[in-house]
């Protein structure tokens, strides 16, 4: 006798099977499939007679069986340096929320800084894996790393990692950095230092590179020489800002404006600041890039990038190449960034 969602009722003892949810929706086993993944071409009313009838024989579909059928895990890795970060956590976060949409998981893969311990977790990590696409997220890697990731012939989608043949998100760091030094400058400032990632140590070669490239193309067009004295390495985090922002202050000739390549390496200046007693904005200057979520409660002047929105276009290249949308050709999508001014920066004062 029909129930309420007109699904047929089936006494059965054991588990249930998808074909006595086909049996007791009216349909066959294929649209029982179809309905319970979230794919088209199921009608509304369809796809509500299957999972009332999946949830009156509380039934579950088992993801190894479905993939072992379609070929198909419904997974999708994950590498970044760090997932405990700012910066990695939004990316993973974008990327899932529109993955997520289309039914897939992620599976994430933190392989840290760069040694010989990190290529095994690529190695022995990745390729002992079954998923479907990968999407790897501002992790530079070293040539045999990459040849690891060739070896899984699977979709890939870099960010922050610009790898040959493979579609590629992000920012354009050095018209990025450009911006932000270009800020200062035109505020007056003409002694800037700049707090940078280290491209001979750390994981962000790329960026590093980058923006450092950005700086000296502001400084070079404004005709305004480059102090080697006043570029120093930081590791991207506050703590790194921190101790550069200190060194840089200490110097007998201090600057009056301080750019970071991170906005967590600037709030650390800006703690470095406050513990020497310099008055920010009145005496240094202070900018940062991202628009960290924290930015706003440090009152910091920053360069915004659309963070969450890289790892979801990220995404969306990823979904098209496994339904079979993709081109042939390779596609890079880069995102605009703008100058956010807040309270960290003002006018150079006069000598």
């Amino acid at each position: 006798m029909p129930g309420r969602t007109g699904t047929r009722s089936i006494a059965r003892s054991g588990p249930s099977r998808i074909q006595d949810v086909a049996s007791a929706a009216g349909v066959s086993t294929a649209t029982v499939s179809r309905a319970l993944r979230g794919l088209d071409r199921v009608s509304p009313d369809t796809r509500a007679r299957v999972m009332a009838a999946a949830a009156d024989l509380h039934y579950v579909a088992s993801p190894h069986a479905s993939s072992l059928k379609s070929g198909k895990t419904g997974i999708v890795g994950v590498v970044v340096p760090f997932f405990t970060r700012w910066f990695f956590a939004q990316l993973i976060e974008g990327a899932e929320a529109c993955l997520r949409e289309q039914g897939y998981n992620l599976l994430v893969f933190n392989i840290g800084n760069r040694g010989h311990e990190r290529t095994r977790v690529i190695d022995r990590g990745l390729l002992g894996k079954r998923f479907d696409g990968l999407l790897v997220l501002s992790a530079d890697l070293d040539p045999p790393e990459v040849d690891l990731l060739r070896q899984l012939h699977l979709p890939i989608v870099t960010v922050g990692l610009d790898l040959a043949s493979y579609d590629h998100v992000g920012i354009d760091d050095v018209e990025t950095a450009d911006l932000a030094m270009s800020h200062l400058l035109a505020l007056g400032h003409t002694r800037i230092a700049y707090v940078g990632g280290n491209p001979a140590e750390d994981v962000h070669v790329a960026t590093a590179v980058d923006r450092m490239a950005g700086v000296r193309r502001a400084l070079r067009r404004a005709q305004v020489s480059t102090d080697r004295r006043l570029m120093v390495h930081a590791d991207w985090t506050l703590r790194g800002g921190l101790a550069a922002g200190l060194r840089l202050l200490d110097r007998p000739d201090p600057p009056t404006a301080i750019l970071a390549a991170s906005d967590e390496m600037a709030i650390g200046v800006l703690c470095a600041a406050r513990q020497r007693g310099v008055d920010v904005p009145g005496s240094l200057s202070v900018m940062g890039i991202d628009d960290h979520e924290m930015s706003f409660t440090h009152d910091l002047s920053t360069v915004r990038q659309p963070v969450a929105q890289q790892g979801c276009s990220a995404a969306a290249l990823l979904l098209d190449a496994l339904a079979g949308r993709a081109p042939h050709h390779r596609r890079d999508v880069i995102l605009p960034t703008v100058v956010v001014q807040r309270g960290s920066t003002a006018p150079a004062s006069a000598p």
